[in-house]
């Protein structure tokens, strides 16, 4: 009897041992890098403008693995647009953010702001745009003079308006801005407080899920067609102090980016699961139609590559619009030793 209550308690001992050693080992993975026993390095990100599909991405790259292979734990907060994001990584409360590379530009070549580099592009051609919708009788961009137009004040469309205005034959103060939130525009637009919002084309599908009503779209590249989108941007003392940690970081982010464009609806769904108020078909039309920006035919063979030409010329257009203060140089705003490679 004294030998079976011994072989029983250490049968019981063995188990316990077994779970606690699963349990370390499960504590660990979740620890470390590709399996390789290192800690992960704690990263901050902001999306670009709130958590809507284009900017799902992210959440990919974090749900399907693909920081934490590159040895990263990645915290994913919303961003309120290109000037605040530019604020919040060169203040240090983020590590990288996407940014209108237009309006990073603008912010730099006018003294508002300095300190952050781009390192990849997320989008070939700028996504920037007025939305409005069926009723509001706008058609051209000569409809907006009269309009109430709503955005954040540091959105790129806000801050662009100007140079759009100018080029398509607005004039500019007739125009009325007012400030709203990234996440609540479009329920600013639906409710008929404002006749049109700074906005991204590819919102369509999510204005008329939240408006109930037809978008309206006015693209900024119909008279702008040399800008960029979206560009990844980090702080220039993260890019010169850490310049492996960002490859390996813009590199698993791309990854995301190029999941996501494969797999639409499946990001739809790993957005909803992070963020409970989003809407995954609405998300996964968000990429379908973001697809063409991201692969554009004069982006190279590689997601994420910037040309230092058209940086250029997207310089001169906006100095030519009188919108710089400042001569700027592509490499004042690109870290090309750190993009991907066309």
């Amino acid at each position: 009897m004294r030998r079976l209550t011994r072989t029983v308690a250490a049968a019981a001992l063995a188990t316990a041992l077994a779970l606690v050693g699963g349990c370390s080992s499960d504590s660990d993975k979740s620890e470390s890098g590709g399996g390789n026993g290192a800690a992960l390095e704690k990263v901050t990100y902001l999306t670009s403008f709130g958590n809507f599909g284009r900017d799902s991405y992210a959440w990919v790259a974090k749900d399907k693995g693909f920081f934490k292979e590159a040895g990263f734990d990645v915290d994913i907060k919303p961003g309120q647009g290109t000037g605040s994001v530019i604020q919040t990584v060169t203040g240090g409360q983020a590590d990288f953010g996407p940014i209108d590379l237009t309006g990073g530009i603008l912010q730099l070549g006018n003294g508002q702001a300095k300190d952050f580099v781009a390192v990849a592009a997320i989008q070939q051609r700028t996504m920037a745009a007025i939305v409005t919708v069926e009723g509001k009788n706008i058609a051209t961009p000569k409809d907006l003079e009269g309009k109430k137009l709503a955005d954040t004040p540091t959105s790129v469309v806000r801050n662009l308006f100007p140079t759009y205005a100018r080029l398509a034959g607005i004039d500019g103060s007739k125009v009325t801005w007012v400030n709203g939130e990234a996440q609540g525009l479009i329920g600013m637009l639906g409710s008929g407080s404002v006749d049109g919002i700074g906005q991204f084309v590819v919102g369509q599908p999510t204005v008329e899920a939240v408006a109930k009503k037809k978008p309206v779209v006015l693209p900024y590249s119909n008279v702008m067609q040399d800008l960029y989108g979206n560009a990844l941007i980090t702080s220039s003392k993260i890019a010169k102090e850490k310049p492996e940690m960002v490859k390996k970081f813009t590199a698993a982010l791309l990854k995301g980016l190029e999941y996501s464009l494969e797999h639409p609806d499946e990001a739809g769904e790993i957005l909803k699961k992070n963020v409970p108020a989003a809407n995954p078909a609405a998300s996964a039309a968000e990429l379908r139609l973001m697809a063409a920006y991201v692969r554009s035919s004069n982006s190279g063979t590689a997601i994420g590559t910037l040309d230092s030409g058209r940086v250029a010329k997207s310089i001169a257009l906006l100095q030519g619009a009188g919108a710089l203060k400042q001569n700027l140089t592509p490499d004042q705003i690109i870290d090309f030793n750190l993009a991907p490679k066309a």
